[in-house]
């Protein structure tokens, strides 16, 4: 391989804003803004919007859905259930035949 044709793969410290957590891993992310770490190197500081720290899957805050208010929602806007009619035939429709 070329090495001139590789990129350049240094430490770089990844910073989550929002969590307050920040770690050191190898990277070929580059950025201006420094920051010194607790080895007291100093390694270029990427800014993330979300990391495993914020992330509501992984922090075990994600929303669930409620399905069942959902369901009486469709039912009061919609009426009934599914396959009845508002005749009480049973019949899809609700004429009750033909």
């Amino acid at each position: 391989m070329q090495q001139d044709k590789q990129p350049d793969y240094h430490p770089v410290v990844f910073r989550d804003r929002a969590a307050g957590y920040a770690f050191l891993t190898r990277s070929t992310a580059t950025s201006d803004r420094t920051i010194e770490w607790d080895d007291g190197e100093t390694y270029p500081v990427v800014d993330v919007e979300i990391s495993s720290e914020s992330h509501p899957f992984y922090t075990g805050k994600a929303r669930t859905v409620d399905t069942k208010g959902r369901i009486a929602q469709f039912e009061r806007r919609y009426g009934g259930g599914a396959g009845e009619s508002s005749d009480g035939s049973g019949a899809p429709g609700g004429s009750g035949g033909a």
